[in-house]
């Protein structure tokens, strides 16, 4: 699936299922939640916090999936809102990042 069809489809999936958007703000809630909620399994399965109980550890990268699209949906239902085009916005993200960094990382000590 592309970005596009992404957008399209979360689009169309809100409009049919979900009844409507929440209003921008709340989304912008939703989606800090979401990152919480990654996070959370990120600073147990590569960090230094433990699982609580082993039967959770078997499905953390699972779980972690599952976090990740959510924070994609809810970023997706929010480009859609607010007009903007995320393959778009990702292209000049990326141009710009290769025009700034061009030969940063290569000479950073601490990368090698």
């Amino acid at each position: 699936m592309t970005i596009e069809e992404a957008q399209t489809t979360v689009d169309s999936w809100i409009k049919t299922i979900g009844v409507r958007y929440f209003n921008e703000l709340t989304n912008t809630a939703v989606l800090m939640e979401e990152v919480g909620e990654m996070s959370r399994l990120m600073a147990r399965i590569y960090g230094e916090q433990s699982f609580k109980n082993k039967e959770k550890e078997l499905t953390a990268k699972d779980d972690l999936a599952g976090e990740m699209a959510d924070v994609l949906f809810v970023l997706i239902c929010l480009a859609n809102q607010t007009g903007i085009d995320l393959t778009e916005a990702l292209q000049k993200s990326l141009d710009k990042k290769t025009k700034r960094d061009k030969n940063r990382h290569k000479g950073n000590e601490k990368l090698r």
